[in-house]
């Protein structure tokens, strides 16, 4: 989210951040972890102020001194991710920029990653092998599997342009669409069968060294685009009531 702020008067300006990122194992035992930063600057009473955060909630309240209070409190399920947020504030003549920065990469060799409500910065997971979900992320996705199963599912859909493509070498995979949404559709599977509950959208068969494989626009096919690439296994692809 970013917004520009101009200001003709003495004020004072405290800004509330409240930065996401909270991408985990999804393991029951997951607690939500908590940091704050505040910080007070000096600043001129024309000055432009400039506020950008990739997830979560801004707050601005404005007063008749010349300062700016900057709270952030950020908020993850791992500790690791907790220190991938950075609050950078930029202070020059006429002007400040806020900042949240997101590192939204997750490697893992074994067991489960739940991505959840991302939006804003890219993310990228990489798994050796378990289970991945990707749940009403409006962002940019790059997520792999070597060896096992994705599900990739929105629950209500949102008009924004972004791409969430997965690849997996072993396994299956399933994406879980809204019924309204509007988006390119690319799927292929190698070696496995495409099941598509869009009945109007045709999946096309080329020669089996091809594999299977669906290019469609959905609902005309909007600002996203869904890239589903499964070398080994099935793909199903479900037509879900928002």
């Amino acid at each position: 989210m970013q917004s520009l702020l101009s200001n003709r008067l003495k004020f004072r300006l405290i800004v509330t951040i409240l930065a996401l990122a909270l991408a985990g194992c999804g393991s029951g035992n997951d607690r939500l972890l908590e940091e704050s930063f505040e910080q007070l600057y000096t600043v001129e009473p024309n000055a432009n102020i400039t506020i950008q955060n990739g997830d979560g909630a801004v707050s601005v309240y404005g007063s008749n001194v010349n300062e700016m209070r900057v709270h952030a409190v950020k908020r993850a399920y791992q500790r690791a991710r907790l220190k991938q947020i950075a609050i950078d504030v930029s202070t020059k003549p006429g002007s400040v920029s806020i900042t949240t920065k997101f590192i939204a990469g997750l490697e893992l060799d074994a067991g489960e990653i739940l991505v959840d409500g991302m939006r804003g910065a890219a993310t990228r997971a990489r798994l050796g092998e378990g289970r991945m979900f990707a749940r009403n992320c409006f962002t940019n996705l790059d997520l792999a599997i070597w060896r096992g199963n994705l599900i990739l599912s929105y629950d209500w859909w949102e008009k924004s342009t972004f791409t969430a493509q997965a690849n997996l070498a072993q396994g299956n995979a399933w994406a879980y669409l809204p019924v309204g949404g509007a988006f390119h559709l690319l799927a292929k599977a190698v070696h496995g069968e495409i099941f598509n509950d869009f009945g109007s959208r045709a999946v096309t068969k080329p020669t089996a060294a091809k594999g299977i494989k669906i290019d469609a626009l959905v609902n005309g096919g909007g600002q996203a685009t869904i890239k589903l690439r499964l070398t080994e296994g099935d793909i199903k692809i479900v037509e879900a009531n928002p």
